[in-house]
């Protein structure tokens, strides 16, 4: 009896056992059917993203142009070079995939990716599938890509991507601004993923980046386990909408002569900083706005990122004097041929002099206005206006605050002034701060009879093809009346062309250009110590012009602080470039062409088109043409289709030959010779400022290695022929 009872026990248990097993298992199957919920998670949700492909679809980053549509930055493609080492990729074809000569393969794309041949091949030994050639491989140009793809190396690829391009590199970069690539957190799927996007962050890259990045798509459907989509299934499709284009207001015909200007004389008159800005009189557009230092939006080579047009901030002296007689015009207080004591007045116990300390006698206050006197409009503070009546003229001038001009960080200055000599100081131009862009919207006033016009930077915003925005003249009731404007226009004319009178602005005169304007010299305030900076070339020097006098369409506006070399010097021969070139660009004074005319010329797309026949038609035209190789077809072309260029401009021409020798770039300027050295995709280093006249590698030898340029200004060159 006993060894029967123990031979059913052991069958018992087992059912015991296999029937809790049964009965959790039971009680599991219950609870996945009755809660959606398991263990916290959503087990509808769960399965149905184990089986959801979804994918963000970019948006295009919109277009930013100039005022006759040529491009100043777009998305382009770019690629990373990538190897595949994994000898699975190749398994039984006769033919390679993957990289088996890792030396070969080194030594050939070294030279191409500007990097070592030990380097490259640490990263082909790495027991990975595949890897990234960087740093030289990563965001290539399609030309290198294509020379590397001519070298034929087994498990050579490329992955492609989108970056911000700037094809004009340093040009109105303060303006345009940059974008960049930064991980933005995107919801998908309900939950959030960060993506590499494309960010604006400076200029109108940053004040439009809502318009300028669109709206991102999104795709979403039900794949089976190999990644097809199973047939039948729901799918989501919301295409993205790219962004908007945006046209700016700037000509790029007049920020090249504004860029030369400054390139042509940076290094030999060594300002801290120098910006020269340019609007269209009529109609507030910012036609041209440069500055030293700038930089490459390409490169990110920025060592300030205020914008000098808007936000940099300081006393703009003497030019302030414009708008205090102005004011005592208005007010009818004011009596020209009324003679004052020039040389020094005292206020309260302080002494202001005239900038030469010794005055020129007793003058009338329309000679002071010429002779730039600070006691001229000290003396109209004491007799002819109030310090209220300076405040609230300088307020309707649009002093004091900002213009709204739609450029990120736009700054108003500050118009503090109390005491006597607070007010006496401020009436030409010290104990104030004021901005470029605020200048160009005064002297507007004087432009178009008492009417001041709003400044604008853009000139229309497209959107898929239809315009949603068209800059309208914002033009204000009328501030000052013409009689005023009469005779401050002829104050302003003596100022730069009477020469019996002593004006000041003669060496701002331009042949055959009637200018109207003033100059400016203003202290520079120490934050630290308090006080003024007393070094001999411790001074801002600035020009407010406008041109031409009897009907004015241009308004400009010159800063230069603290140059090195030739103090005022150099504010003077760089204005009187600009406005001269302009003056010939727009017609009003003639040229040195033979039909006394600048002739545009619009550039097409020459690429795949024959050589010779697209020579001839360019110089045809009047353009200097560069042709890189020797080749038929051309391959590729600096400047893109759609730029507008000047008679006796440069144009490269890339070919498709076998081999590019290196180039003669003596006497190019810095901007010509980085759009070469950019289009045959040779790295460069720069010494010095102006023309080339060295380069470390020699005209007609192969391009192997970075090439450096030695720069000098024309004017060093000529003493050194001496």
């Amino acid at each position: 009896m006993k060894t029967r009872s123990m031979k059913w026990k052991t069958p018992m248990v087992v059912f015991y056992i296999f029937l809790v097993f049964i009965l959790i298992l039971f009680i599991q199957y219950v609870y996945l059917s009755i809660s959606p919920n398991v263990y916290g998670i959503n087990m509808q949700e769960f399965a149905a993203n184990r089986n959801t492909y979804s994918t963000l679809l970019h948006a295009k980053r919109g277009t930013i142009y100039d005022i006759q549509g040529d491009i100043l930055a777009q998305d382009v493609s770019s690629y990373t070079v990538i190897a595949y080492l994994d000898e699975s990729r190749t398994g039984s074809s006769f033919k390679l995939y993957h990289v088996a000569d890792k030396q070969m393969t080194a030594e050939a794309l070294a030279p191409l990716l500007n990097m070592e041949v030990d380097e490259i091949l640490d990263l082909l030994n790495r027991d990975v599938y595949q890897v990234e050639l960087g740093p030289g491989g990563r965001g290539i140009s399609e030309i290198l890509k294509k020379k590397i793809e001519e070298l034929n190396l087994p498990g050579i690829d490329f992955i492609e991507s989108y970056k911000r391009y700037y094809p004009n590199g340093d040009f109105a970069s303060y303006i345009v601004g940059y974008a960049k690539k930064q991980l933005v957190d995107i919801e998908l799927d309900n939950t959030i993923k960060q993506e590499e996007m494309l960010v604006g962050e400076l200029g109108i890259e940053v004040e439009y980046d809502e318009l300028l990045k669109g709206e991102n798509g999104y795709l979403s459907y039900q794949q089976d386990r190999y990644g097809y989509k199973i047939p039948d299934t729901p799918e989501i499709n919301e295409p993205a909408i790219d962004g908007s284009d945006i046209y700016l207001t700037i000509d790029a015909n007049i920020q090249r002569i504004l860029e030369s200007v400054i390139d042509e004389n940076i290094e030999l008159y060594d300002p801290e900083w120098v910006t020269i800005n340019v609007m269209d009189a009529k109609t507030g557009d910012i036609l041209g706005s440069a500055s030293s230092p700038s930089f490459d939006p390409n490169k990110l080579n920025l060592t300030n990122y205020e914008n000098p047009l808007t936000s940099f901030v300081y006393e703009p002296g003497s030019v302030m004097k414009i708008y205090t007689y102005m004011c005592a015009i208005e007010k009818g207080t004011y009596q020209g041929d009324q003679l004052y004591q020039s040389g020094y007045i005292d206020i309260e116990g302080t002494k202001i002099y005239d900038w030469n300390d010794i005055g020129w006698g007793n003058i009338t206050y329309d000679r002071g206005f010429i002779l730039s006197s600070n006691v001229a409009t000290s003396n109209i503070m004491q007799n002819f206006l109030t310090k209220d009546d300076l405040k609230s003229c300088l307020e309707s001038y649009g002093f004091g605050e900002v213009t709204d001009i739609k450029l990120p960080r736009e700054l108003s200055g500050s118009l503090v002034f109390n005491y006597p000599v607070e007010v006496a100081a401020a009436s030409y131009g010290q104990g104030i701060t004021t901005t470029p862009i605020q200048h160009l919207q005064a002297l507007s006033i004087i432009a178009n009879d008492g009417y001041m016009v709003k400044p604008n930077i853009v000139s229309k915003i497209v959107q898929n093809g239809e315009v949603v925005y068209e800059r309208e003249v914002s033009k204000s009731e009328q501030i000052v009346s013409q009689a005023t404007i009469d005779k401050m226009q002829e104050l302003m004319s003596a100022a730069i062309n009477d020469e019996e009178g002593g004006a000041i602005g003669l060496d701002y005169r331009v042949d055959g250009l009637d200018i109207i304007g003033k100059t400016g010299t203003a202290e520079i305030y120490d934050a630290e110590n308090g006080g003024y900076l007393t070094g001999w070339n411790d001074y801002i020097y600035s020009f407010s012009g406008i041109f031409p006098a009897d009907d004015p369409e241009i308004i400009i506006f010159v800063s230069v602080k603290r140059p090195s070399n030739g103090l005022n010097t150099g504010i003077k021969k760089m204005t009187q470039s600009a406005m001269e070139s302009i003056a010939k660009y727009k017609g009003y004074i003639s040229n040195d062409t033979n039909d006394d005319t600048i002739n545009e010329v619009n550039v097409e797309n020459y690429v795949n088109a024959n050589t010779s026949e697209v020579v001839e038609e360019l110089e045809n035209k009047g353009l200097d043409v560069v042709l890189l190789g020797e080749g038929e077809k051309i391959i590729s072309q600096y400047p893109i289709k759609g730029t507008t260029l000047l008679t006796g401009d440069k144009i490269f021409l890339l070919t498709n030959a076998q081999e590019i020798l290196m180039p003669d770039l003596t006497g190019y300027s810095k901007i010509e010779a980085i759009a070469l050295l950019d289009l045959l995709d040779i790295e460069y280093e720069f010494d010095g400022y102006g023309f080339v006249t060295e380069q470390s590698i020699k005209v007609g030898e192969q391009i192997t290695d970075k090439i450096k340029l030695t720069l000098k200004q024309k004017y060093e060159e000529e003493n050194a022929e001496d």
